[in-house]
């Protein structure tokens, strides 16, 4: 894959051809106006010696006219729940209204309606209202994938509460952190992950909490069942519960209240749990929808996990908000994920960048190319898989897309532009909130001119991508990590100007005369 920063001879001389056509063309036209003329003959000189600008815009005013006219739909949208004080709770309870008996998530044999998650999302809500969790607390939920899993949070979010998603894979002193970091109030464990959480807690904070422990019909069943000492059987609580209306609980909740915290990878550390609120949550499913052009009537493959961004949030999300159809699978696997596909008639399918490479990796099959997928899309499919994977599965559509659970910094490429993470319209290039500013990698700070100001990178030139921090609007706010401390450090000051503050994404990025922008290491 090159990176587009000069044209070769056949394009810089077509462009110059065509600026003469286009030029004589308009000399007719202003033929009798002698300024027009004047100021016609200035503009070709002009496009004539800058060729590449011309061949830039003419590319992509196609690209740019459709991003725009999407992110415009998205920003309407997000701006109207706003106003209107929808939290995720009460657009779900919208949605339900429209198309009850539609299923909502498939997994397995088991189809569940819109209707069946809202009646289910009640109980959780009342159940655990009368067990005197009030809004702001927060559980911590530890379970592997399964519809339950959204239902607790979306119920728990219905009176307020708060969930933190604890990742399946963690152990002792990296759970021990995750659920004491997020000044958990109660512990919701799936009896699969009983013992990962019997091994922590002995700890005294860990031990004071009580613990509620869900169990499908066929854990019961097994003979080697067991409850932990002192959990209460959610299960069997939540059966017995009777539906009640929680319209009331919902209507007391706003639209920046927590959601949920989602924890980053930890790879420099201990996970941090980023600050996902239910407007965050809108824009980043949103997101996707609008500007990847999904549709209510979409069934999207999700086999990614819940308690990731990717998977929990603009994989889930477009149930809850939009309507769509998620078909989950607990854990990936290569060897199903088309024959799923077909099975299930999805239309759009996620990924990240090693599911991608497994897929490849398995034997060819006739299955590969008989499904109805018209778009996949998430993070990390690399350039050098990325034509081979599309033909070889026959795929219409990649929709990459760029962004960080705790950031304000946001691409998709639209285009399915190899290698591209997302762009930027060029006439955007300088006021957009996204920028790529000039970083020193032996010091670790972004490069400062005479003034103290950072300076942007040209195409071409690799940088550090930062998002201009606006607490007012969805699109570029940072609600940061529970933890304050860690939250400021992700913070840049008087990056353009004097007060300004952006969001310091950590990566390394390289844009084109196009607009795109890439990894650096993927390039």
């Amino acid at each position: 894959m090159q990176i587009l920063l000069e044209l070769n001879f056949r394009q810089r001389n077509s462009t110059r051809v065509v600026i003469l056509i286009l030029g004589l063309l308009a000399f007719i036209l202003f033929k009798n106006s002698t300024k027009g003329c004047l100021f016609l003959g200035a503009t070709l000189a002009l496009m004539l010696r800058n060729p590449k600008y011309v061949y830039a815009f003419g590319k992509t005013i196609a690209r740019d006219l459709k991003a725009g006219y999407r992110f415009i739909r998205l920003n309407i949208f997000i701006m109207f729940m706003e106003r209107k004080q929808r939290t995720l709770a009460r657009i779900f309870q919208e949605r339900v209204k429209k198309h009850p008996k539609k299923p909502c998530f498939i997994m397995g044999d088991r189809c569940l309606s819109f209707q069946w998650v809202e009646n289910y999302t009640n109980k959780v809500g009342a159940y655990f209202k009368a067990r005197g969790l009030q809004r702001g607390d927060c559980v911590a939920l530890i379970m592997e994938t399964r519809p339950e899993f959204v239902c607790l949070w979306l119920g728990l979010s219905k009176i307020g509460v708060v969930t933190a998603l604890i990742n399946s894979h963690l152990r002792r002193d990296t759970l021990q952190h995750s659920i004491k970091v997020a000044k958990a109030n109660a512990i919701i464990v799936g009896t699969e992950l009983s013992d990962a959480l019997a091994e922590v807690y002995d700890d005294e904070e860990v031990r004071d909490l009580p613990i509620f422990q869900f169990s499908d019909e066929e854990q019961r069943e097994n003979d080697q069942f067991r409850l932990l000492n002192g959990a209460i059987d959610l299960s069997n609580a939540l059966r017995l519960q009777p539906i009640e209306d929680l319209t009331a609980n919902i209507a007391e909740c706003k639209p920046r209240d927590k959601l949920l915290y989602v924890y980053t990878s930890g790879t420099t550390g201990l996970p941090k749990a980023a600050v996902i609120n239910n407007l965050r949550y809108l824009f980043m499913s949103s997101g996707v929808y609008y500007m990847l052009a999904l549709r209510t009537d979409d069934v999207i493959y999700n086999s990614l996990p819940l308690y990731h961004t990717a998977g929990g949030i603009i994989g889930v999300g477009n149930a809850l908000i939009h309507g769509c159809t998620i078909v989950m699978r607990k854990k990936f696997s290569a060897s199903n994920f088309w024959k799923d596909c077909i099975k299930y008639e999805c239309t759009a399918a996620q990924y990240i960048g090693e599911l991608c490479r497994y897929l490849l990796s398995t034997t060819p099959r006739p299955e590969d190319t008989q499904h109805q997928l018209r778009l996949m899309y998430g993070n990390g499919l690399r350039p050098q898989i990325w034509s081979q994977f599309v033909s070889r599965f026959n795929i219409p559509q990649i929709g990459e897309v760029y962004g960080s659970t705790e950031g304000n910094s946001n691409l998709a490429n639209i285009t399915s532009q190899v290698g591209a993470i997302g762009f930027i319209p060029l006439f955007g290039r300088y006021f957009y909130p996204l920028q790529i500013i000039k970083y020193d990698e032996d010091t670790g700070e972004p490069i400062r001119n005479a003034n103290g100001f950072c300076q942007r990178c040209a195409p071409g030139e690799t940088g550090l991508m930062v998002g201009k921090v606006n607490s007012k609007r969805a699109t570029t706010a940072f609600n940061g990590y529970a933890d304050r401390e860690a939250s400021e450090k992700k913070l840049l000051h008087n990056v353009f100007s004097a007060g300004d503050v952006y969001f310091n994404s950590g990566d390394m990025l390289v844009s084109d005369i196009l607009g795109y922008f890439y990894f650096k290491d993927r390039t």
